[in-house]
């Protein structure tokens, strides 16, 4: 197993890696919607907070040398389910044409405040 951790200005505490890379797969914990450079929840709705999760998630796989296109399943976390829709569109503005698998689980609240937090597994090796 290898740690796969992207180059942040400010350092996050918990006892967790960003992405752990594992027998050929990419194994990325949950990205809050939260800046990892400043530590702060933006301002807006939960179109934007997806937004910056999403963004998160991307400089994960950016820092294993992935793309979007190699995630294969993904799990969203949102504070309220009656956000889906907006949370859906940026999803899939993310992801266009690729449809990794993917759940959507409401949490109620999450942490810092945040209202998204995505996970998800990527391939490493293309096999198929």
């Amino acid at each position: 197993m290898k740690p796969v951790t992207p180059a942040y200005k400010k350092q996050n505490n918990g006892h967790y890696s960003a992405g752990m890379l594992s027998n050929g797969m990419l194994y990325i914990s949950g990205q809050l919607s939260i800046d990892p450079d400043t530590r702060r929840v933006p301002d807006g709705g939960a179109g934007v907070h997806a937004k910056l999760a999403l963004a998160n998630l991307d400089r994960v796989l950016q820092a294993a040398g992935l793309s979007r296109d190699s995630v294969v399943q993904c799990r969203v976390y949102v504070s309220d389910i009656d956000d889906w829709d907006e949370v859906n569109r940026v999803y899939a503005e993310f992801f266009g044409a690729h449809k990794p698998a993917r759940i959507v689980v409401p949490v109620g609240k999450l942490h810092f405040g945040c209202l998204v937090e995505i996970e998800a597994v990527a391939e490493v090796n293309k096999i198929c």
